[in-house]
């Protein structure tokens, strides 16, 4: 049985190996995003290399931090087309805009990634656009959810119908950088929930326990460690399974089989 191989590099950031594609979600590649740094050392360029796309979720700087774009060279960024086009203008020649329903596929591969909804609209920035999606990433036998940073909303059941079946893994943020959420995020509980939602077959969670402001050290202790345990406490009320992992960790998880297939209407140019 083939598998699915994941590693979490910290906050928004996973490096996805599935039906021979690699792919980057939202990459945190130095140690500081803006005045944000991060609590263990960064990834290492072997961590990431050989990516054939990045996923870019939005545009805050925790996400689409440009000093670690620019390591990617001309590797495909993927995003809303109006952030690709500001990505593009300030030096990131593989960027791309991509529809809210186009399926865009990776060269070589059966892979085919498409932006989903997110729910994203609180804090926006002056200086770049406000464009918020999560992803869908399938490949035959495996149907993953990359969910941006998003609040709840009621079209997330609909998700397995756009991705063709079940989600088999859902990516789910459950904390910030600080010990209290804005809106637009999910809190452990929510994240929980909306896995329960879409009907998830395993859950990792992300955003969480990585980035801190240089305040952080006035803030409760042990706020940073939170987010993913109380994730897997609220996911097993739910009845559901998934995997907490620490930043730099991996998890290789079983492909049910490649007879499950991609969506219908999903095809290469």
């Amino acid at each position: 049985m083939s598998t699915l191989g994941l590693h979490w590099l910290g906050h928004a950031s996973v490096v996805l190996d599935l039906a021979g594609a690699r792919l980057l979600t939202d990459p945190l590649l130095r140690p500081h995003a803006g005045l944000l740094r991060r609590r263990a050392a960064p990834p290492r360029p072997a961590d990431w290399a050989g990516a054939d796309a990045a996923l870019i979720s939005h545009l805050h700087h925790d996400h689409a931090e440009l000093g670690s774009l620019r390591l990617l060279g001309d590797t495909p960024v993927l995003s809303a087309p109006a952030n690709a086009h500001w990505l593009a203008g300030h030096g990131l020649p593989g960027a791309r805009g991509i529809g809210p329903d186009e399926w865009w596929p990776v060269p070589g591969t059966p892979v085919r990634v498409r932006p989903v909804t997110a729910v994203h609209g609180h804090r926006p920035m002056p200086h770049r656009p406000n464009a918020t999606n999560g992803f869908l990433i399938v490949a035959p036998g495996m149907r993953v959810w990359f969910a941006g940073d998003t609040a709840p909303y009621p079209a997330m059941r609909e998700l397995p119908e756009l991705a063709g079946g079940p989600i088999d893994l859902a990516l789910v943020p459950v904390g910030g950088w600080g010990p209290r959420l804005s809106g637009g995020h999910l809190d452990p509980v929510q994240a929980a929930r909306v896995c329960a939602l879409v009907g998830a077959r395993h859950a990792v969670p992300i955003h969480w326990g990585t980035l801190h402001a240089p305040a952080s050290r006035r803030l409760p202790p042990g706020w940073m460690d939170r987010g993913g345990p109380a994730f897997a406490v609220a996911l097993a009320r739910e009845g559901l399974t998934g995997s907490v992992l620490e930043p730099g960790e991996r998890l290789a998880l079983p492909v049910p089989g490649s007879t499950r297939g991609v969506p219908d209407d999903v095809s290469a140019p």
